[in-house]
């Protein structure tokens, strides 16, 4: 397993709440997912790619007569652009190999945009779009791609900047990641351009 990173300081964070038989298994590789020849490089440096799960993304919000258009480039940066390079670079190496499937991350936010979500929203509904475009392109092989579309996740930044009263309604992490692993298994071979929702019980 690799994991890309940028800073160390997230790597020894993870190492902080996962075992080390597992740690043992991961290989952790500096990389900068917005470059495209760091893309390149990482995947290079891979055997195979049998399995891609982008989890990349940022979130901003305001006014679409005051949102600034640096704003609006970084987040298309993070969650559009990084989709695509981290899936270019992959394809290639799927295509060679047998079964193979990817998995990222959209938002509820990408089929039901919402005032103040102008850049999120139209980031998310490009990784929902490309997903399917790739699912279409991929039609006669052994890959498959598909894409959650979570709503509130209940995390502890989520739970200190929109408050607690309602997060027993949102979205668990590891049930986010339980079914990723679902969509990245032959269990879920035969599903291919979903846009799955995962929105909790709002």
């Amino acid at each position: 397993m690799t994991i890309p990173y940028r800073s160390p300081k997230d790597v020894e964070c993870l190492k902080g709440i996962i075992s080390p038989a597992d740690i043992a298994r991961i290989h952790f590789i500096p990389a900068n997912l917005e470059d495209e020849a760091s893309v390149d490089k990482l995947i290079s440096q891979m055997t195979k790619v049998d399995v891609l799960i982008h989890l990349v993304g940022g979130f901003s919000m305001g006014k679409t007569h005051e949102y600034s258009f640096y704003d609006w480039k970084r987040v298309l940066e993070l969650n559009l652009n990084t989709t695509f390079l981290t899936w270019k670079y992959s394809l290639k190496s799927m295509l060679e190999n047998g079964y193979r499937c990817i998995v990222t991350v959209s938002s509820r936010a990408g089929v039901e945009a919402a005032g103040q979500l102008v850049a999120y929203s139209a980031a998310k509904a490009g990784v929902i779009a490309l997903t399917k475009a790739i699912a279409d392109e991929t039609k006669g092989t052994n890959i498959t791609a598909n894409t959650i579309l979570p709503n509130f996740i209940d995390t502890p930044t989520n739970r200190e900047e929109m408050g607690a009263d309602n997060a027993y309604k949102w979205v668990k992490p590891e049930y986010i990641a339980q079914f990723i692993c679902f969509l990245a298994s032959e269990a879920a071979k035969d599903v291919r351009g979903a846009g799955v929702p995962v929105y909790g019980n709002i």
